[in-house]
Protein backbone atom coordinates (compact mmCIF):
# COMPACT_ATOMS: atom_id res chain seq x y z
CA UNK A 1 0.00 0.00 0.00
CA UNK A 2 1.43 3.11 -1.02
CA UNK A 3 1.46 6.05 1.63
CA UNK A 4 2.72 9.00 -0.74
CA UNK A 5 0.99 12.17 0.47
CA UNK A 6 -1.43 13.94 -0.90
CA UNK A 7 -2.20 17.91 -0.88
CA UNK A 8 -6.17 18.51 0.06
CA UNK A 9 -6.16 22.15 -0.59
CA UNK A 10 -9.53 23.64 0.07
CA UNK A 11 -11.86 24.60 3.47
CA UNK A 12 -12.25 23.11 6.86
CA UNK A 13 -14.65 24.82 8.47
CA UNK A 14 -17.53 23.94 11.15
CA UNK A 15 -21.31 23.18 10.31
CA UNK A 16 -23.83 24.26 12.58
CA UNK A 17 -27.04 22.24 11.82
CA UNK A 18 -30.32 22.88 13.79
CA UNK A 19 -34.07 21.50 12.65
CA UNK A 20 -36.73 24.20 13.27
CA UNK A 21 -39.89 21.83 13.80
CA UNK A 22 -42.20 23.93 11.58
CA UNK A 23 -42.75 25.78 8.82
CA UNK A 24 -40.19 28.91 7.63
CA UNK A 25 -43.48 30.06 5.07
CA UNK A 26 -45.84 30.41 8.21
CA UNK A 27 -43.28 32.90 9.24
CA UNK A 28 -41.86 34.79 6.42
CA UNK A 29 -44.84 36.92 5.49
CA UNK A 30 -44.29 38.87 1.96
CA UNK A 31 -46.45 41.92 3.14
CA UNK A 32 -43.91 42.01 6.20
CA UNK A 33 -40.91 41.37 4.30
CA UNK A 34 -39.49 45.05 4.56
CA UNK A 35 -38.91 44.85 7.86
CA UNK A 36 -38.03 41.29 8.69
CA UNK A 37 -37.08 40.31 11.97
CA UNK A 38 -37.59 36.56 12.82
CA UNK A 39 -36.97 34.29 15.77
CA UNK A 40 -36.89 30.23 15.08
CA UNK A 41 -36.36 28.04 18.15
CA UNK A 42 -34.52 24.91 17.47
CA UNK A 43 -34.60 22.58 19.88
CA UNK A 44 -32.02 19.78 18.19
CA UNK A 45 -28.18 21.22 17.21
CA UNK A 46 -25.71 19.21 15.69
CA UNK A 47 -22.08 20.62 15.31
CA UNK A 48 -20.44 18.81 12.82
CA UNK A 49 -16.11 18.97 11.20
CA UNK A 50 -16.68 20.07 7.76
CA UNK A 51 -14.74 21.87 4.90
CA UNK A 52 -14.13 20.24 1.76
CA UNK A 53 -10.75 19.78 2.72
CA UNK A 54 -11.35 17.90 5.73
CA UNK A 55 -13.75 16.03 4.36
CA UNK A 56 -11.79 14.52 1.38
CA UNK A 57 -9.28 13.86 4.04
CA UNK A 58 -11.40 11.90 5.81
CA UNK A 59 -12.52 9.89 3.19
CA UNK A 60 -8.71 9.61 1.94
CA UNK A 61 -7.39 8.37 4.85
CA UNK A 62 -10.29 5.98 5.75
CA UNK A 63 -9.05 4.37 2.44
CA UNK A 64 -5.77 3.82 3.77
CA UNK A 65 -4.01 7.16 1.78
CA UNK A 66 -1.97 9.88 3.24
CA UNK A 67 -3.34 13.03 3.14
CA UNK A 68 -2.28 16.26 4.27
CA UNK A 69 -4.74 19.13 4.79
CA UNK A 70 -3.60 22.62 2.76
CA UNK A 71 -6.01 25.32 4.59
CA UNK A 72 -6.37 28.12 7.24
CA UNK A 73 -7.82 27.83 10.68
CA UNK A 74 -8.50 29.89 13.41
CA UNK A 75 -8.23 30.54 16.83
CA UNK A 76 -11.19 28.02 18.09
CA UNK A 77 -9.60 24.98 16.14
CA UNK A 78 -8.05 23.30 17.98
CA UNK A 79 -11.00 20.41 19.44
CA UNK A 80 -10.80 19.79 15.15
CA UNK A 81 -6.91 19.62 15.24
CA UNK A 82 -6.95 17.15 17.68
CA UNK A 83 -9.93 15.40 16.06
CA UNK A 84 -7.05 15.24 13.07
CA UNK A 85 -4.22 13.97 14.90
CA UNK A 86 -6.35 11.10 16.41
CA UNK A 87 -7.04 10.38 13.04
CA UNK A 88 -3.88 10.19 11.96
CA UNK A 89 -4.25 12.63 9.68
CA UNK A 90 -1.53 14.99 9.07
CA UNK A 91 -1.95 18.57 10.52
CA UNK A 92 1.42 20.71 9.44
CA UNK A 93 0.03 21.77 6.41
CA UNK A 94 -2.98 23.69 7.92
CA UNK A 95 -2.00 27.21 9.01
CA UNK A 96 -3.74 28.64 12.29
CA UNK A 97 -4.70 32.29 11.88
CA UNK A 98 -4.81 34.15 15.49
CA UNK A 99 -7.28 37.15 15.25
CA UNK A 100 -9.95 34.96 13.20
CA UNK A 101 -12.50 32.06 13.39
CA UNK A 102 -12.71 28.95 11.37
CA UNK A 103 -15.23 29.18 8.36
CA UNK A 104 -18.26 28.08 9.73
CA UNK A 105 -21.88 27.37 8.57
CA UNK A 106 -24.63 27.82 10.38
CA UNK A 107 -27.92 25.93 8.83
CA UNK A 108 -31.29 25.97 9.75
CA UNK A 109 -33.88 23.71 7.99
CA UNK A 110 -37.63 23.58 8.35
CA UNK A 111 -40.39 20.29 8.12
CA UNK A 112 -40.29 20.92 4.38
CA UNK A 113 -36.69 20.58 3.51
CA UNK A 114 -36.21 24.46 3.45
CA UNK A 115 -32.48 25.75 4.33
CA UNK A 116 -31.92 29.65 5.50
CA UNK A 117 -27.97 29.29 5.98
CA UNK A 118 -25.15 31.99 7.20
CA UNK A 119 -21.62 31.26 6.13
CA UNK A 120 -18.95 32.85 7.82
CA UNK A 121 -15.32 32.45 5.33
CA UNK A 122 -13.43 33.48 8.52
CA UNK A 123 -9.81 32.36 8.50
CA UNK A 124 -10.61 30.46 4.87
CA UNK A 125 -10.30 34.05 3.40
CA UNK A 126 -6.36 34.08 4.02
CA UNK A 127 -5.87 30.59 2.45
CA UNK A 128 -3.83 32.22 0.08
CA UNK A 129 -1.11 32.95 2.77
CA UNK A 130 -0.95 29.15 3.44
CA UNK A 131 2.61 28.55 1.53
CA UNK A 132 3.42 25.02 1.93
CA UNK A 133 6.31 23.12 1.14
CA UNK A 134 5.82 19.84 0.33
CA UNK A 135 7.18 18.84 -2.82
CA UNK A 136 7.02 14.57 -2.84
CA UNK A 137 3.23 15.23 -2.92
CA UNK A 138 2.29 12.08 -5.63
CA UNK A 139 -1.45 13.71 -6.18
CA UNK A 140 -3.30 17.28 -5.27
CA UNK A 141 -6.77 18.42 -5.28
CA UNK A 142 -7.72 22.09 -5.15
CA UNK A 143 -11.27 22.34 -3.69
CA UNK A 144 -13.47 25.27 -2.42
CA UNK A 145 -11.87 27.66 -0.74
CA UNK A 146 -11.36 31.45 -1.12
CA UNK A 147 -10.46 32.29 -4.87
CA UNK A 148 -7.42 33.88 -4.18
CA UNK A 149 -6.36 30.87 -2.30
CA UNK A 150 -7.31 28.44 -5.21
CA UNK A 151 -5.22 30.40 -7.53
CA UNK A 152 -2.47 30.83 -5.04
CA UNK A 153 -2.50 27.03 -4.44
CA UNK A 154 -3.20 25.75 -8.25
CA UNK A 155 0.04 27.96 -9.28
CA UNK A 156 2.46 26.27 -6.71
CA UNK A 157 0.95 23.28 -7.47
CA UNK A 158 1.94 23.79 -11.27
CA UNK A 159 5.11 25.07 -10.60
CA UNK A 160 6.46 21.99 -8.16
CA UNK A 161 4.97 19.68 -11.01
CA UNK A 162 2.37 17.57 -8.52
CA UNK A 163 -0.70 16.70 -10.71
CA UNK A 164 -3.87 18.26 -9.13
CA UNK A 165 -7.72 17.91 -9.77
CA UNK A 166 -9.48 20.86 -9.88
CA UNK A 167 -13.10 20.84 -7.89
CA UNK A 168 -15.02 23.66 -8.47
CA UNK A 169 -17.88 22.65 -6.03
CA UNK A 170 -19.58 25.90 -4.53
CA UNK A 171 -16.40 28.32 -5.24
CA UNK A 172 -18.79 28.16 -9.17
CA UNK A 173 -19.94 31.65 -8.76
CA UNK A 174 -16.77 33.07 -7.94
CA UNK A 175 -15.17 31.83 -11.43
CA UNK A 176 -15.58 33.42 -14.82
CA UNK A 177 -14.81 32.09 -18.20
CA UNK A 178 -11.05 33.36 -17.80
CA UNK A 179 -10.63 32.14 -14.47
CA UNK A 180 -11.97 28.90 -15.27
CA UNK A 181 -9.90 28.57 -18.28
CA UNK A 182 -6.92 29.53 -16.08
CA UNK A 183 -7.49 26.82 -13.84
CA UNK A 184 -8.25 24.10 -16.30
CA UNK A 185 -4.51 25.23 -18.10
CA UNK A 186 -3.23 24.53 -14.82
CA UNK A 187 -5.16 21.40 -13.85
CA UNK A 188 -4.21 17.73 -14.82
CA UNK A 189 -8.23 16.62 -14.35
CA UNK A 190 -11.39 17.85 -13.32
CA UNK A 191 -14.35 16.64 -10.92
CA UNK A 192 -17.83 17.96 -10.72
CA UNK A 193 -21.39 17.43 -10.73
CA UNK A 194 -23.78 17.34 -13.78
CA UNK A 195 -24.69 21.04 -12.88
CA UNK A 196 -21.43 21.98 -12.60
CA UNK A 197 -20.17 21.16 -15.49
CA UNK A 198 -23.14 22.31 -17.53
CA UNK A 199 -22.05 25.85 -16.02
CA UNK A 200 -18.62 25.61 -17.01
CA UNK A 201 -19.66 24.50 -20.41
CA UNK A 202 -21.60 27.60 -21.28
CA UNK A 203 -19.12 29.84 -19.45
CA UNK A 204 -16.50 28.50 -21.70
CA UNK A 205 -18.18 27.63 -24.56
CA UNK A 206 -16.95 24.00 -24.58
CA UNK A 207 -18.99 21.07 -24.50
CA UNK A 208 -17.21 18.40 -21.59
CA UNK A 209 -16.40 16.64 -24.46
CA UNK A 210 -14.69 18.94 -25.54
CA UNK A 211 -12.76 20.41 -22.31
CA UNK A 212 -11.91 17.04 -21.83
CA UNK A 213 -9.03 17.39 -24.62
CA UNK A 214 -7.21 20.02 -22.11
CA UNK A 215 -6.51 17.83 -19.18
CA UNK A 216 -6.19 13.97 -18.72
CA UNK A 217 -9.48 13.52 -17.32
CA UNK A 218 -13.19 15.03 -16.16
CA UNK A 219 -14.96 13.07 -14.00
CA UNK A 220 -18.98 14.18 -14.03
CA UNK A 221 -21.11 12.59 -10.77
CA UNK A 222 -24.74 12.25 -11.60
CA UNK A 223 -25.74 11.32 -7.85
CA UNK A 224 -28.25 7.76 -8.14
CA UNK A 225 -27.06 7.40 -12.07
CA UNK A 226 -23.71 7.15 -11.37
CA UNK A 227 -20.98 9.29 -13.18
CA UNK A 228 -19.49 10.00 -16.71
CA UNK A 229 -15.68 9.80 -17.06
CA UNK A 230 -14.31 12.03 -20.35
CA UNK A 231 -11.20 11.28 -21.80
CA UNK A 232 -9.83 12.81 -24.85
CA UNK A 233 -13.65 13.20 -26.06
CA UNK A 234 -14.87 9.63 -25.35
CA UNK A 235 -17.35 9.19 -22.30
CA UNK A 236 -17.54 6.34 -20.49
CA UNK A 237 -20.11 5.42 -18.11
CA UNK A 238 -19.46 4.68 -13.99
CA UNK A 239 -22.28 2.63 -13.23
CA UNK A 240 -24.02 3.51 -9.49
CA UNK A 241 -23.81 1.88 -6.46
CA UNK A 242 -27.42 1.67 -4.79
CA UNK A 243 -27.47 3.20 -1.60
CA UNK A 244 -28.68 1.49 1.72
CA UNK A 245 -30.46 4.76 2.54
CA UNK A 246 -30.72 8.01 1.62
CA UNK A 247 -30.20 10.31 4.78
CA UNK A 248 -27.88 13.67 3.77
CA UNK A 249 -26.10 14.58 0.16
CA UNK A 250 -24.09 16.92 3.11
CA UNK A 251 -20.17 15.94 1.95
CA UNK A 252 -20.94 12.99 -0.47
CA UNK A 253 -18.91 14.72 -3.17
CA UNK A 254 -16.23 14.69 -0.92
CA UNK A 255 -16.13 11.81 -0.23
CA UNK A 256 -16.01 10.81 -3.92
CA UNK A 257 -13.16 12.79 -4.36
CA UNK A 258 -11.09 10.77 -1.40
CA UNK A 259 -12.09 7.64 -3.41
CA UNK A 260 -10.42 9.35 -6.76
CA UNK A 261 -7.03 10.70 -4.97
CA UNK A 262 -6.46 6.97 -3.12
CA UNK A 263 -7.24 4.82 -6.94
CA UNK A 264 -4.72 7.71 -8.57
CA UNK A 265 -2.11 7.33 -5.79
CA UNK A 266 -2.26 3.53 -5.99
CA UNK A 267 -1.63 4.32 -10.23
CA UNK A 268 -5.06 2.44 -11.08
CA UNK A 269 -7.31 3.56 -14.20
CA UNK A 270 -9.11 6.47 -14.32
CA UNK A 271 -11.87 3.91 -14.69
CA UNK A 272 -11.04 1.78 -11.70
CA UNK A 273 -10.75 4.87 -9.55
CA UNK A 274 -13.77 6.46 -10.73
CA UNK A 275 -15.69 3.75 -9.30
CA UNK A 276 -14.08 3.66 -5.94
CA UNK A 277 -15.19 7.29 -6.18
CA UNK A 278 -18.78 6.73 -6.70
CA UNK A 279 -18.75 3.71 -3.96
CA UNK A 280 -17.29 6.37 -1.55
CA UNK A 281 -19.90 8.66 -2.37
CA UNK A 282 -22.94 6.18 -1.63
CA UNK A 283 -21.65 5.13 1.92
CA UNK A 284 -21.66 8.46 2.52
CA UNK A 285 -25.46 9.25 1.49
CA UNK A 286 -26.69 6.71 4.16
CA UNK A 287 -25.72 8.54 7.36
CA UNK A 288 -25.94 12.41 8.34
CA UNK A 289 -23.11 14.80 8.65
CA UNK A 290 -19.92 14.58 6.40
CA UNK A 291 -17.58 12.78 8.36
CA UNK A 292 -19.44 10.19 10.42
CA UNK A 293 -19.28 7.16 8.18
CA UNK A 294 -17.23 4.42 9.38
CA UNK A 295 -15.81 1.38 7.65
CA UNK A 296 -12.61 -0.77 7.86
CA UNK A 297 -10.20 -1.15 4.54
CA UNK A 298 -11.42 -4.75 4.52
CA UNK A 299 -15.08 -3.76 4.50
CA UNK A 300 -14.55 -1.10 1.62
CA UNK A 301 -12.64 -3.77 -0.25
CA UNK A 302 -15.59 -6.28 0.07
CA UNK A 303 -18.12 -3.96 -1.15
CA UNK A 304 -15.93 -2.28 -4.16
CA UNK A 305 -14.96 -6.25 -5.02
CA UNK A 306 -19.30 -6.83 -4.71
CA UNK A 307 -19.99 -3.70 -6.90
CA UNK A 308 -17.23 -3.44 -8.94
CA UNK A 309 -15.16 -6.51 -8.96
CA UNK A 310 -12.11 -4.18 -8.56
CA UNK A 311 -9.94 -5.37 -5.83
CA UNK A 312 -8.98 -2.61 -3.37
CA UNK A 313 -6.61 -4.50 -1.17
CA UNK A 314 -4.37 -5.11 -4.23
Amino acid sequence: MSSSPVLICGSIAFDTITLFEGHFKEHILPENIKSLSISFLVPTMRKEFGGCAGNIAYSLKMLGGNPIPVATVGKDATDYLHYFEQLGIRTDGIKIISDAFTAQCHITTDLDGNQLAAFHPGAMSASATNTVEITDAAWAIVAPDAKEGMFAHAERLHQQGIPFIFDLGQAMPLFEQQDLERMIGLAQAITVNDYEASIIAQRVGKRIEELSHCVEAIVVTKGAEGASLYIKGEETHIPPVKAEKICDPTGCGDAHRGGLLYGLTQGWPWYESACLASLMGTLKIAVEGPQNYHYSREELAQKLEDAYGIGLLK
